[in-house]
């Protein structure tokens, strides 16, 4: 009955929940109308313009009008287009082009948005700041949809990059629909009152939602209460936003049981920010914005005793009264609904459940305050002083993460001397220097780098001084001489400029990052938007009308419980006493077993153990009893001998026992290890296990799945079977059990009970002492487990067929790979998984480098380790690569750890959705060819985003990386081309004369570049290997791990719009050289193997594909296992296979026996071997996690030789001590 009212329960809030959002969402079901088209040219307006030809109300998106677009007059980082829709819209969508026919356009822009034209606020995903990428030319159209949307009436874009070889250029689009709110503007001493009738409301459920803007930390939005002090409240308080639960379902107010949820940061930004509350009986689902706090009260929780009243900007009933302080909201609420009840449009519409308590508005009011941030450590705000006066003085507010940063300098009139106004360690430090005097100093305030906003007034007249931080007066000094005058010098606001200007400006502790407003000089306000026209002062690196800040800490990257703490540009985890260490407190400092302690050298102890590594198990402690084999001894709280008398089955005995772990912590340690067993002696007399008669269990056990078990003592796990009934010993051979034969004598059924998943033993029930003489006695050993089942566990591959293969990795914000592997190979990948554009790659790159390589929506990067010896030396090498929101490290044996930083803001998110295969080899018949179309019709589409965008449309390709192997006995050969609907061009070939040519045109009125390697015929049979790696115009090309060269392209520096990648015969080549059609027109015969265009597989795309893929294949195009039939060891013995161009056609030639998947070796998921080689016996272990999820294990094929597999493997690791590592979880 309870499972079915929760659902019921469940489907009404869920149907509640889509209605209340579907009036929050107004038209977004169908919201893309184009919005700027039919606007006026008033609703443009500019920084500046370059002439009335290319004002911005000639910047509507296909117009050609005047010059065609938009451009400023000088082309700089401070320069903005913006649009005013006439009201507050919703924006899903925009769209940008360059200037008509010009060589005028912008590759990388950011988007502001505000609701009066004031205080703009940058568009943001993924929690940090996210610039758009622009377009390649100045006619084709780049769409970005907005995800979540934009509610503004006011768009502004401002230009990051554009084209080099000309300037600032843009035409515009925004897609979106009419936006419908209703909003009421409370004063901090208003608020509403509404009274329901008592027959509406359901006692255990609630739906309430609202939006809101501030500009004050601190406020109450809403608040209902009961008269036995349970009460509902969301309270923003210092920015942030709390929701308080207070349930007095007891008679004492102390037992009351109180929720306190947190969330948001930086709410008062005069921005508007959601809330939603959603409660239902115990559970709770709070989410502010885009972060959601889902909470499961315990206990009897699922009545409020309420009255049938709420509040809305305060807590205004006479003799209502919390125990927290509080004041009310100062701000707007839009869109406020309690279960659906429209409460602004009742207030409008006066109605009498609506009480109006002080003055309420239905407009909301826009404040007049600009915002200014300071970017950079070089970010500086230059203003005069005024001549003449006697005083010093200036006034502001700051707010900031750093610890440390120049706040303000002036230099003093009539002497040489100056003031200093800096933060050092959060602390206000005012520095007063005068020459012939030693400096006086004064400190201020603590913890002013909170985030929050802190207000300075800075006095300095004649012998006064005084520093006023947060209207608390600091210190006044009478040092100062009477006859001295300080007013008339610059003031210099958050840095210094260069020495080049002659500024006398000094800034001990670097420049300050963070936001300032309501800036006074000389007591007059300063009018920043005067500064930003260049009519008032000076500045660099500024964002003026905006405060950039964001709290990196929310959400908090750190694991296991790290502090989070914050500067400006990054975040940092404190991970002391959580038991785990690195960058987010992802990897655990413990091991997972007493096998891994064993296998490191330790000798019996206690130890902390964590079973799950990385994952969201604490570490707990434990005995390691260390003998031939490492026993893991987990203690309970029973194991003393427990006699039981006097119990019936009316009356039975139950004894619990309480582990040293949690169930959670138990229940991985036994599944990690590979056998567990309890030892249970339970002795009786005149005490049955279970009735003869009926067969009804009298005693019995409880295990971890809560299930009744009737077997005792080292029996297998059949119902009422014991030791002795099994081994046919039993004191009366009518029973299974010594205990059942009733007799007046004690005896035992004694022994092991090893079955893992009903261990370990957490209750027994005794129900037969009650008769005359009857008794039971028992007693419980500590849990014993041994083995580590992913320590040990190792693949064979003994044959060049041999692959794993794992479903999608899913490591979206951290993650870590560990294993083991040896081979005599020169290259290959261990590891690969695909997303759209996002993929982690682990390979061996070379002989003596291992490369970890990815990208998650920033650019490829890569860290390699480098050996002084090679690791293709046959002898076991471990590998450990993590990822996470900090930074990537890669780690290989005990050499240095090489780390590549996150960048400070972009992409975070790690998303793949291919599933993962042994990287391909593949042997093309002659005329055959694989082309993969990464756009099949060069069109425009509204839904092309960033991530999908590197390949696609009009988007710039200025870098990438090409690798594949090959062999081949002909010449000319095609090995690649990629083409573009441009006509430009990519090709790498062999020409008649057996070089290797790389041939890039990058523009179609020029001649291709062509870089040649001819050192040696490549059409020899033998296999070689080709990485071409381009950054713009500089390419680096290394062939067969020798022969490298870089060389400068004069063609262009971008490959725009490309269409497709072809592998073997070109069937349209009318736009290539002479050299690429003559190759093209031959095609290629032989064997290709890992062939990558940056994220594109198209061997494996075509070969294997996981999902559709815009692949075409002709002719005999089959896997193969030909790159690994030539050595990388001159006294290898291997098979060949002759690739000598025969006459005739090569369509019906045979495959090669055992074809397979090979060179590369990829592991699906987490891991890939290296199986291209003869006979290559790697055993990997691998470890994955993934941040605040328990893993699931991924069962794998072992080979038929894994037992020998892992005697060898122990054997080898026992006796190399070359590896010691500290090895964690490592499974297949």
């Amino acid at each position: 009955m309870g499972s079915v009212a929760g659902a019921v329960l469940k489907t009404l809030l869920l149907l509640s929940t889509q209605n209340w959002n579907r009036v929050i969402a107004g038209n977004s079901y169908d919201c893309d109308e184009p919005l700027v088209s039919a606007l006026s040219p008033a609703s443009f307006s500019s920084s500046s313009e370059l002439s009335s030809s290319h004002g911005p109300g000639f910047a509507r998106l296909n117009r050609r009008d005047g010059a065609g677009g938009w451009s400023p007059l000088v082309s700089n980082k401070y320069q903005w287009l913006q649009i005013d829709l006439g009201e507050r819209m919703e924006i899903t969508a925009v769209a940008t082009q360059g200037g008509y026919g010009s060589s005028n356009w912008v590759t990388s822009y950011l988007l502001m948005f505000s609701d009066s034209g004031r205080n703009w606020k940058q568009y943001r995903q993924e929690d940090s700041i996210w610039g758009f990428s622009g377009n390649a030319n100045a006619d084709s159209v780049v769409y970005y949809r907005l995800q979540p949307s934009i509610k503004a009436r006011f768009l502004r874009f401002i230009p990051l990059e554009w084209n080099p070889r000309g300037r600032i250029g843009m035409r515009i689009e925004v897609f979106g629909c009419a936006y419908r709110s209703e909003v009421v503007d409370l004063d901090g001493k208003s608020s509403l009152v509404y009274r329901f009738d008592q027959n509406s409301l359901s006692p255990i459920k609630d739906v309430i939602s609202l939006k809101f803007k501030t500009m004050q930390s601190d406020g109450i939005l809403l608040h209902r209460e009961g008269q036995n002090g349970d009460h509902i409240t969301l309270d923003l308080r210092r920015g942030k936003l709390f929701l308080l639960i207070n349930s007095g379902e007891t008679k004492l107010p102390s037992a009351h049981t109180l929720i306190n949820l947190t969330l948001g940061s930086l709410l008062d930004d005069q921005h508007w920010h959601s809330v939603l509350i959603q409660r239902l009986g115990r559970q709770v689902n709070f989410t502010v914005d885009e972060h959601r706090h889902r909470f499961h009260a315990q206990g009897e929780f699922s009545y409020l005793d309420l009255d049938y009243e709420i509040s809305f900007g305060g807590i205004p009933a006479p003799g209502k009264s919390v125990s927290f302080p509080h004041k009310n909201f100062h701000g707007c609420l839009e869109n406020l609904f309690y279960n659906g009840v429209d409460i602004i449009d009742l207030a409008k519409q006066q109605k009498p459940e609506i009480i109006t308590m002080g003055n309420v508005s239905f407009s909301c009011s826009q404040s007049q305050s600009v915002p200014v941030t300071f970017l950079s450590p070089r970010s500086y705000l230059a203003l005069p002083g005024f001549s003449g006066e006697d005083e010093l003085s200036a006034t502001f507010q700051f707010r900031t993460w750093n610890k440390a940063g120049l706040l303000l300098f002036s230099e003093l009139q009539l002497v040489s001397g100056g003031l200093l106004l800096f933060l050092n360690d959060g602390k206000l430090k005012l520095n007063l220097y005068q020459p012939g005097k030693l400096p006086s100093d004064i400190t201020a305030g603590v913890g002013l780098n909170d985030g929050q906003w802190h207000s300075i007034s800075l006095s300095a007249k004649r012998n006064h001084l005084s520093v006023v931080v947060d209207g608390q007066v600091a210190s006044v000094a009478s040092s100062l001489g009477s006859e001295q005058t300080y007013s008339g010098g610059t003031y210099y606001f958050g840095g210094c400029p260069d020495n080049s200007f002659g500024s006398k400006c000094k800034n001990p502790l670097g420049g300050f990052q963070g936001c300032m407003r309501l800036i006074s000089v000389s007591n007059k306000v300063v009018d920043l938007i005067s500064v930003q026209q260049g009519s008032l002062g000076n500045f660099s690196d500024l964002q003026i009308d905006s405060c950039g800040i964001t709290d990196r800490c929310l959400p908090n990257y750190c694991e296991h419980g790290g502090e989070c703490s914050q500067s400006w540009n990054t975040f940092h985890c404190n991970c002391a006493n959580t038991g785990y260490a690195g960058a987010t407190c992802h990897n655990s400092i413990y091991e997972q077993s007493c096998e891994s302690y064993k296998h490191r050298g330790n000798t019996s102890g206690f130890y902390y153990i964590d079973t799950d590594g990385s994952g969201p198990l604490e570490p707990f402690l434990l005995y390691c009893n260390m003998t031939e084999t490492a026993w893991t001894v987990i203690q309970h709280n029973g194991s003393d001998l427990t006699r039981v008398r006097n119990t019936n089955p009316e009356n039975p005995y139950a004894g619990f026992f309480e582990y040293v772990a949690s169930m959670e912590q138990l229940q991985a340690t036994i599944n990690l290890a590979d056998h567990c067993e309890q030892e249970l002696t339970y002795y009786c007399k005149k005490s049955r296990l279970a009735n003869k008669q009926d067969g009804r269990p009298l005693s019995w056990w409880v295990g971890r799945t809560n299930e009744t078990q009737t077997y005792w003592g080292g029996s297998l796990p059949d119902p009422q079977k014991c030791t002795c009934g099994l081994e046919g010993n039993c004191i009366d051979s009518q029973y299974y059990c010594n205990c059942d034969a009733d007799r007046n004598e004690w005896t035992n059924d004694t022994g092991f009970l090893s079955y893992k998943e009903h261990l370990p033993v957490r209750k027994i029930v005794v129900t037969d002492t009650g008769r005359p003489h009857s008794e039971a006695a028992y007693k419980l050993g500590p849990l014993l487990c041994r083995g580590d089942r992913s320590f040990w566990n190792s693949a064979s591959f003994n044959t060049e067929a041999s692959y794993l293969h794992f479903p999608t990795f899913h490591g979206e914000l951290s993650a870590d790979v560990s294993f083991f592997f040896k081979t005599t190979a020169s290259s290959g990948v261990f590891l690969e998984n695909l997303g759209i554009t996002d993929f982690i790659r682990i390979e061996l790159r070379s002989p003596a480098v291992v490369t970890f390589s990815f990208d998650v929506g920033n650019g490829p990067f890569e860290i390699s380790v480098q050996s002084p010896t090679h690791f293709n030396d046959n002898q076991w090498h471990h590998v450990k690569v993590e990822r996470n929101m900090k930074e990537a490290t890669i780690q290989v044996d005990q050499l240095l750890p090489k780390t590549q930083p996150a960048p400070t803001d972009g992409h975070v998110l790690l998303q793949l959705n291919s599933q993962l295969f042994v990287e391909i080899s593949a042997y093309f018949g002659s005329g055959s060819s694989v082309i993969y179309n990464f756009q099949e019709n060069y069109s425009l589409s509204k839904n092309s985003s960033s991530h999908a965008a590197s390949f696609h449309g009009d988007m710039k390709l200025s870098r990438e990386m090409i690798k594949f192997s090959f062999r081949t006995a002909r010449a000319p050969s095609l090995l690649l081309y990629v083409s573009s609907f441009y006509k430009e061009y990519l090709s790498v070939i062999i020409a008649k004369n057996g070089s290797l040519q790389i041939r890039y045109k990058l523009n179609r009125y020029q001649e291709p570049d062509v870089v040649n390697f001819d050192f040696k015929n490549m059409a020899d049979g033998q296999l070689h290997h080709v990485e071409i790696n381009r950054e713009e115009g500089v390419l680096f090309v290394e062939i067969d791990d020798n022969a490298r060269r870089q060389v400068h392209l004069s063609s262009g520096t971008e490959l725009s719009a490309i269409k497709s990648l072809v592998l073997g015969r070109i069937s349209e080549y009318s736009d290539v050289d002479q050299e690429t059609a003559l190759a093209g027109a031959q095609g290629f015969l032989g064997c290709l193997s890992a062939v990558q265009l940056s994220h594109v597989a198209p061997l494996k795309a075509a070969l294997q594909p996981s999902h559709p893929a815009p692949v075409t294949v002709s002719g005999h195009v089959t896997e193969s296992s030909c790159v690994s039939q030539a050595g990388t060891d001159a006294t290898s013995r291997e098979r060949t296979h002759s690739f000598a161009d025969h006459s005739g056609t090569r369509d019906d030639r045979e495959p090669l026996a055992n074809a397979i998947r090979s060179d590369s070796a990829v592991i699906g998921g987490l891991i890939a071997v290296v199986i291209f080689i003869l006979l290559c016996i790697a055993a990997i272990a691998v470890r994955i996690y993934q941040q605040k999820r328990l893993y699931k294990r991924n069962e794998a094929k072992r080979s038929e030789n894994v037992d020998s597999a892992e005697a060898v493997l122990k054997s080898e690791l026992n006796i190399q001590s070359a590896v010691n590592e500290n090895q964690k979880e490592y499974f297949f």
